[in-house]
């Protein structure tokens, strides 16, 4: 009869920091290609904005008439993210991949059933997007501008694409409207309470090393809304390197020693001794907290 050696053989240390490394790589990665590809928390002027709100694709149409026919310009486009491609549509009547704004050009005649697309135009894209965020002038907002490649591409006399969305600061939102289509510039109005200034960025200042912002201001003044984020991110990368551990303890203990069930888990005496390393820590927090019992009268039976 075999008999399997109880396995707790110790892990070294390069073998797990190899693996956090390796986990924290393909997290990162992957945080990298699902990331948005316009910042939508911009600071502009010391103030910085938070238009996560109005993530989501939008589509906006505007209809001009050209008796007999019709032609129907519809513009989708996500501000936060690249666009998906549409469910029933033929890959020809739509944008490529990395889009982020696409129009649409449909051709509608009296008395036919189907639409014609006469034009598929990526007016925005993530190769060439290089966003600028300005103030919207006169009222209170922001002016985003985000680029696309040249339609048409194979031609000599091809236009250089671009959306515009004036988002205007209002009390409550109202859905985005198609205002025009000017030399390779489709602008989008919008009115969102997310145009709005919503949050001061301060200067850095010599009291704050203090303690103190010098005016009299609170500690509550101070932005921490990236606190939650990066905390988490902490504990992520604990969980995943505490997962690593697992993995890679089972199968050196499984390629090195051939163990099975239970005796795959590394440092196994350890973990098993940890429920009663508890106990006593409790047993001895709990015995100090305990009022002890005085004697009375201040008599020590004999």
């Amino acid at each position: 009869m075999t008999v399997v050696p109880r396995c707790t053989a110790l892990l070294s240390p390069a073998h797990i920091f190899s693996a956090v490394l390796l986990l924290s790589a393909l997290f990162g990665t992957a945080a990298q290609d699902s990331s948005s590809p316009f910042n939508c928390q911009p600071t502009l002027d010391g103030t910085q904005y938070n238009l996560t709100s109005l993530k989501g694709v939008q589509v906006v149409t505007r209809e001009r008439d050209s008796p007999p026919s019709k032609f129907i310009d519809e513009l989708r486009f996500d501000l936060c993210a690249k666009l998906e491609p549409v469910v029933g549509r033929l890959s020809e009547d739509q944008c490529s991949s990395d889009t982020v704004a696409c129009l649409t050009k449909t051709n509608r005649k009296g008395g036919e059933d189907t639409d014609r697309v006469t034009a598929v135009i990526p007016v925005a894209h993530v190769s060439s997007l290089s966003p600028e965020v300005s103030a919207l002038s006169p009222s209170q907002g922001l002016s985003i501008i985000l680029h696309g490649p040249s339609y048409p591409s194979s031609s000599s006399d091809s236009t250089t694409q671009s959306l515009r969305i004036n988002l205007t600061c209002a009390e409550s939102a109202q859905p985005p409207t198609f205002s025009a289509y000017v030399d390779g510039q489709a602008t989008v109005e919008w009115s969102s309470p997310s145009a709005c200034k919503s949050q001061q960025v301060p200067p850095p200042q010599e009291d704050d090393k203090k303690g103190g912002d010098g005016n009299g201001g609170k500690p509550d003044d101070v932005p921490i809304e990236h606190v939650g984020s990066g905390l988490g991110f902490f504990f992520l990368m604990l969980l995943l390197a505490f997962c690593a551990y697992f993995a890679l303890g089972a199968y050196y203990n499984y390629s090195t020693y051939g163990a099975r069930g239970l005796d795959l888990i590394p440092h196994r005496d350890f973990w098993r001794e940890v429920p009663y390393m508890l106990q006593d820590v409790l047993n001895h927090l709990c015995s100090n907290i305990r009022p002890r019992r005085s004697s009375r009268g201040g008599y020590i039976a004999v």
